[in-house]
């Protein structure tokens, strides 16, 4: 049963959006791209995923109310890309709750959620770099349901070719 918290509801919506894009970013990935190097100081793919699998653990302390940071990635890329999802879905399962929520909604969306976001901005980034781009979409049109928290995701339904932001005449 879904929670009929509104505030948990909309943190559910933004862990399944983190999972959409997250996957359309990863799935399909060459298999050079985990260990692609794009310069000194840039972290290698494998790295950012496995840092992104580190705060979804983050983010299951912080919902049962603690706070603890605990490093452990890999560099292996389909064991970070699976330990994500694999924390990512757990951190969704304490979120689903009618119970006591012990965790700061405030702090899972400025910390852990928002930082996954933006590493999976940065691992799209490093696909193009690579020559292996993810196509633009438009994500409010996605179908993306608060619990599908997994690799497999609706497929897109509006991708597109060039820059939305590109002024047309």
């Amino acid at each position: 049963m879904a929670t009929t918290n509104p505030a948990l509801g909309a943190l559910r919506q933004m862990a399944a959006t983190l999972a959409y894009r997250a996957a359309k970013v990863l799935r399909d990935a060459p298999p050079e791209f985990g260990r692609a190097s794009f310069g000194d100081a840039t972290r290698q793919p494998v790295k950012i995923v496995a840092h992104m699998a580190d705060l979804m653990t983050w983010g299951v302390s912080m919902a049962g109310g603690g706070k603890e940071w605990a490093p452990a990635g890999g560099g292996d890329w389909q064991t970070e890309v699976d330990r994500f999802f694999a924390g990512l879905a757990t951190l969704d399962a304490a979120l689903d709750t009618d119970g006591e929520f012990k965790g700061s909604i405030d702090k899972l969306i400025q910390g852990p959620l928002a930082d996954a976001l933006t590493h999976v901005g940065q691992l799209a980034l490093l696909r193009g770099m690579s020559g292996h781009p993810v196509r633009p979409e438009s994500y409010a049109r996605a179908v993306i349901t608060a619990g599908r928290v997994g690799l497999d995701q609706e497929a897109p339904r509006a991708e597109f070719t060039g820059d939305a932001s590109e002024i047309r005449k």
